[in-house]
């Protein structure tokens, strides 16, 4: 049951990623999208663990924050690798 909720987390938190990254991000495939907010919750769990974070009680908010900036910055390499950024386009016209 924890895969399916990783899974479904990692589609809202790479959607929330995808709309925090900084630039134009919207050339990134949805699929990509959808895999680094996986990766940013998994990244961002493991992160919180090592400086100290073990949940609370109901919500832990801290813990989704750093998941949301992992999965901004996975999307913002995602989009940097696959060249889908459209501002860094050398010679784009307007």
């Amino acid at each position: 049951m924890e895969i399916i909720g990783v899974i479904i987390a990692g589609i809202i938190i790479g959607l929330l990623g995808k709309f925090v990254a900084p630039g134009d991000k919207d050339n990134t495939p949805l699929w990509l999208t959808i895999l680094c907010g996986i990766g940013g919750v998994i990244i961002g769990w493991f992160i919180y663990s090592a400086f100290g974070g073990n949940g609370s009680a109901g919500i832990d908010w801290t813990r989704w924050i750093v998941a949301i900036i992992c999965a901004a910055v996975l999307v913002v390499i995602a989009s940097t690798v696959t060249g889908r950024n459209s501002g860094s386009r050398v010679g784009r016209r307007l």
